[in-house]
């Protein structure tokens, strides 16, 4: 799948910074493919939305919140669609897989969308 729109993994750890500990990590191949809301199209909406997503030992989201709105509840609900859907590299402490908390970072472009995926 084509990578997501200006997608990015932020590397702000909602856990302490020792050594042996690893943040989750996205694997943006498995994620849904981005759907520009269509109220969001039509009153031109554009943003960056900011997620904290809780990852379970086994890969999968447990809970998400958004953190920063877009200013959209189109886009920040369709973001919280996306990340969902993807299967995550769980936080590790001592090399175990664990439940950990991270933020990622959505922007949401009209015109790199149209261009992308028009």
């Amino acid at each position: 799948m084509k990578k997501l729109v200006l997608a990015t993994a932020l590397s702000v750890l909602a856990f302490s910074a020792c050594a042996n500990e690893v943040a989750p990590s996205v694997d943006k191949q498995t994620c849904e493919k981005p759907v520009y809301p269509k109220s969001a199209l039509m009153n031109e909406e554009s943003g960056t939305v900011i997620l904290s997503i809780l990852v379970g030992p086994d890969g999968n989201v447990v809970d998400s919140k958004v953190e920063k709105s877009s200013g959209s509840k189109a886009l920040d609900k369709a973001t919280v669609k996306i990340y969902s859907s993807c299967k995550f590299k769980p936080g590790a402490k001592d090399d175990k897989p664990k439940q950990a908390w991270n933020k990622l970072e959505y922007v949401w472009n009209l015109s790199v969308f149209h261009w992308l995926f028009g």
